[in-house]
């Protein structure tokens, strides 16, 4: 039987996504439509891999006061909700989609504050959950309460148990995680807004983004994936760099794409795959999901066929 991936979300949300006509500041506005969806990176990315059929547990820090959205989206897609609660109410993300501009304005409403043994607890729980050769994901920003080098920690941990750790954060967080003199995680995949701000400098060309993974390759990151929207995302190990890209598609709501990405590269690590599993399905799952709302994937034949489209071109 299928080991279960664990996914770790220490600050999800609920995204309520309101869609207006048009946005226009200090005006009435009256919403054609509102979606609330359970939400946070790790969260969605265990919702696509329960689509994909692969099996999932969810943990991480979750508060009592609107906790009642994630558990109908755990019971409903099979997940194991092994989230630890805190009193108080996760904080709720609020996107409004402007449907004249084709663009979404986000404001983030402050949520919870862990208590000063929510890292300790969240540490048990983690290495009661995985097993050797297991993907587990750490994903997303840290709330307050929690240290810059969570992550690190964790990695550490979880490193030492034997599980491949994926991560996918950005800012002082992944900093941390990657300035680590301890393990550091097998994956990471910023975009390249967030691989310019861990690196200091612009990186314009595929090349220069190319050079940067492999600075990481050779610190101890095994594989580095960048993604870069539309255009798709470079795929880059120890010994091979490939771009993976679909011809674009009409999206219903690219919301959560990347965390599609995030999902697609940990089902080809659960099945063993190389690098060209990896960047198939990641595409694919990217892809697949701007045909979607909400944090969910069309049936897994879709998804294949998506992935035996992608084009792959060697970087070496």
């Amino acid at each position: 039987m299928t080991k279960p991936v664990v996914t770790v979300t220490l600050n999800p949300a609920i995204d309520q996504t309101i869609t207006v006509d048009a946005l226009k500041p200090g005006s009435v506005h009256r919403a054609k439509a509102v979606r609330h969806n359970a939400g946070g990176k790790g969260v969605n990315v265990a919702s696509c891999l329960a689509d994909w059929g692969t099996p999932v547990v969810a943990t991480g820090l979750l508060g009592t006061g609107n906790a009642a959205p994630f558990e109908a989206l755990f019971q409903a897609k099979g997940i194991v909700d092994a989230f630890l609660r805190l009193p108080g109410e996760t904080r709720v993300n609020i996107k409004i989609a402007d449907l004249a501009a084709n663009d979404t304005t986000d404001i983030n409403l402050p949520g919870l504050t862990a208590d000063p043994g929510a890292l300790g607890r969240v540490r048990d729980a983690v290495r009661r959950l995985v097993e050797p050769g297991v993907p587990v994901l750490l994903a997303g920003s840290l709330p307050d309460g929690l240290p810059t080098d969570t992550y690190a920690v964790l990695t550490a941990d979880l490193a030492a148990a034997g599980a491949r750790v994926v991560l996918d954060s950005s800012g002082a967080p992944l900093a941390a995680a990657l300035a680590s003199t301890g393990a550091l995680p097998h994956c990471i995949k910023p975009n390249r807004h967030e691989l310019e701000d861990w690196a200091g400098r612009p990186l314009p060309s595929d090349a220069d983004l190319l050079d940067a993974a492999r600075g990481l390759n050779r610190r101890g990151v095994g594989v580095v994936v960048v993604s870069l929207g539309a255009d798709g995302a470079l795929f880059v190990d120890r010994t091979r760099a490939l771009h993976g890209r679909l011809p674009p598609v009409q999206a219903l709501s690219t919301v959560g794409a990347g965390d599609a990405m995030v999902a697609g590269l940990i089902a080809a690590f659960q099945q063993e795959g190389g690098l060209e599993d990896v960047a198939r399905l990641s595409v694919a799952f990217a892809a697949a999901k701007l045909g979607c709302f909400g944090p969910n994937l069309p049936d897994p034949a879709t998804v294949r066929a998506l992935a035996a489209q992608v084009t792959l071109t060697g970087l070496d």
